[in-house]
């Protein structure tokens, strides 16, 4: 066994499953702050804690990434809901060459294994898993970022129907970028903030939008963003978390964004038309317009 002690773990997973050891360096990259697991050294850490994500693609990453940094005989524990990726766990992990132990509990999925000294197959995944150009949208993604391997019709409705903004404004949730091209159109936009909670769209949106006036940042919208002051804000905001669906996401967004506008800026919001967001954004706006409505998406218009 390499003489490293390190711990690691890779999102949150249910502490009465599995708990991190005190100390455990996080991984995750929809926790801000949180280390990347790409630039660990191989065989660094002692042991692993991985809450597998539920796509496919992404989670033979993370488990490729996750074998990778363990030293040979270290100790990885990856689990999952069954019915989000944790019945295939175990077969990923065979054809990785691990021997595997599995158990059953509260729905979930529960792996463990050393890492052998002679890993397998793992050149494929870690290709297929990182980030890459897609040739239709000209836009570079990765796997597990929203919408990654297609441009989602929300989105792309409001694009459709934004106005040319000036002044200073932020896109809250902005992805990979796909609003900012459109808002950045404007010769009288002077700055935009792009905010995202996942590490790896907002490399992304870095790569996929060069314009000075662009500052792309890290950060989870709903702890606040640290914007005063702005002219418009712009936003298709996210209504599911861990898979389950979260209106109250989309309404933290709403008063973070009531919050970072000045008298007179402007909202505009995309959401999916069963959302109840009318109730969250008239007690907060002065006026509150429907835009369009289409293919299953309403879009806003809101004036603090």
């Amino acid at each position: 066994m390499h003489d490293t002690t390190r711990s690691g773990v890779y999102g949150t997973p249910p502490a009465e499953l599995a708990q991190a050891p005190e100390g455990a360096a996080q991984f995750s990259p929809l926790i801000p702050g949180s280390a990347k697991l790409e630039e660990q050294p191989e065989g660094s850490f002692s042991d692993m804690l991985v809450l597998a994500p539920p796509g496919t693609v992404e989670r033979r990453y993370t488990t490729a990434l996750a074998l990778r940094v363990l030293a040979p005989g270290g100790a990885l524990t990856i689990l999952a809901p069954k019915d989000k990726g944790g019945s295939r766990i175990a077969k990923e992990l065979k054809a990785f060459g691990c021997s595997v132990s599995e158990t059953s509990r509260r729905h979930f999925r529960i792996c463990t294994c050393e890492r052998p000294t002679l890993l397998t197959g793992l050149d494929e995944p870690l290709a297929e898993g990182g980030p890459r150009l897609d040739e239709a949208s000209g836009l570079w993604t990765w796997p597990g970022v929203f919408s990654w391997n297609r441009l989602d019709p929300g989105s792309v409705l409001l694009e459709q129907n934004l106005p040319a903004f000036s002044g200073r404004g932020a896109d809250f949730g902005c992805g990979i970028g796909v609003l900012a091209r459109t808002i950045l159109a404007s010769p009288t936009v002077e700055h935009l903030a792009m905010l995202d909670i996942d590490r790896r769209a907002v490399e992304m949106a870095s790569r996929n939008i060069a314009d000075p006036r662009a500052e792309v940042r890290w950060v989870d919208v709903r702890n606040g963003p640290g914007l005063q002051g702005l002219n418009f804000v712009v936003m298709n905001p996210p209504f599911h978390d861990g898979g389950a669906e979260d209106q109250s996401l989309g309404q933290s967004f709403i008063r973070r964004a009531a919050e970072a506008l000045r008298p007179g800026g402007v909202l505009w919001l995309v959401a999916n038309r069963h959302l109840p967001y009318e109730n969250v954004l008239k007690p907060l706006f002065r006026r509150v317009t429907p835009k369009v409505e289409a293919g299953g998406y309403k879009i806003y218009e809101a004036l603090k």
